[in-house]
């Protein structure tokens, strides 16, 4: 790394993943020179703390990022096509979380565990885009396994929290429990139905080939990532009553025969994995233990016995942390490392 201290922007800072993203430059000891925390105009002037500091938030405006970078950008895919740009011209390095620009083909789209070799292609625009939170997760258990014997097929079904969508979903969920609880009725106003006890499989649009976008995402994605457009990918993703942490029941066809116990021992080892595989003392990831945590929990490995080549595993990250802020402060760890 050329640079000591590295000055960093983050654009969305009173929003939970940039809130998200303050933490983890925290709990990292990223080494930070200044600090500038930029969100919409009604947010200027609050007080957001950090450390043993109390930083005000600023205006995002095109001129904002003079003398910055790195810019972590999570205020939404419309204000990442507006100022990431002006970012870029401006000499900062921009690590957008929306889905702004993940498939041009000229961004990056990088996963530090998977791919951290893309992140040389920032130079094209100045920009490298995070990948959706579900797809992060996934990609995190299987590079070890398409590195070993190749991919084929992956069939993925995700159950997904409410966070995913935002701070009105989890309110959403927290008050139709309460109205249950109360036995009065259930208003649902974020999403088409009610989520508590319940589970939605509709996530973002439908689109005409009778898939939603999330689950378009992930295949895509996971092509991208993985630079191989021949792995065949299909998904299903469900919005459950969860507020901090995706599962993802995951279905591998490989290239070559790998026995379960060969994945449990790459896994072991993998970087951000963290295996809990123990079925004999009921022990396997979960959403309630992964929230606030760095790693992606795997488990419940185990051979698919309908083909020949085949593994099952359960996977589960905090998607605010891993599915978010985690992966784009790796990437700017990285990009300081190696790059800038």
């Amino acid at each position: 790394m050329s640079k000591t201290k590295v000055n960093v922007a983050v654009a969305g800072a009173t929003g939970a993943v940039g809130g998200a993203m303050l933490d983890v430059l925290a709990r990292r000891d990223f080494p930070l020179g200044e600090l500038r925390l930029l969100a919409s105009e009604r947010s200027v002037g609050r007080k957001l703390k950090f450390k043993d500091q109390e930083i005000a938030v600023q205006q995002l405006t095109g001129d904002s990022f003079k003398d910055i970078d790195v810019a972590l950008f999570s205020a939404g895919a419309s204000r990442s096509l507006e100022f990431a740009p002006a970012a870029a011209e401006a000499g900062a390095v921009v690590v957008d979380n929306s889905s702004a620009y993940r498939m041009d083909p000229e961004i990056p789209l990088v996963v530090p565990e998977v791919n951290p070799h893309a992140i040389s292609q920032y130079t094209r625009r100045g920009i490298i885009a995070n990948p959706n939170c579900s797809t992060i997760q996934m990609l995190v258990a299987l590079k070890p396994i398409y590195d070993k014997v190749g991919i084929k097929r992956i069939v993925v079904s995700t159950y997904q929290a409410v966070s995913g969508t935002g701070a009105k979903a989890i309110e959403e969920l927290k008050s139709q429990v309460q109205a249950w609880v109360a036995g009065e009725k259930l208003v649902s106003e974020v999403y088409p139905y009610q989520i508590a006890f319940n589970c939605l499989p509709h996530i973002d649009v439908f689109l005409d080939n009778g898939y939603t976008k999330e689950e378009m995402k992930m295949v895509n994605e996971t092509r991208k990532i993985f630079a191989d457009d021949g792995i065949g990918v299909t998904a299903t993703t469900v919005r459950v009553p969860v507020i901090y942490g995706h599962s993802e029941a995951v279905n591998v066809e490989t290239d070559k025969k790998i026995s379960a116990e060969e994945v449990k021992a790459l896994l072991k080892n993998a970087p951000g994995v963290e295996l809990v595989d123990n079925p004999a003392a009921d022990e396997y990831p979960m959403a309630v233990n992964c929230a606030g945590k760095f790693a992606t929990m795997v488990g419940r490995i185990r051979e698919d016995e309908s083909i020949a080549n085949g593994i099952n595993f359960w996977v589960v990250a905090d998607n605010i942390l891993k599915g978010a802020a985690l992966n784009a402060v790796q990437i700017a760890e990285v990009l300081i490392k190696d790059y800038l």
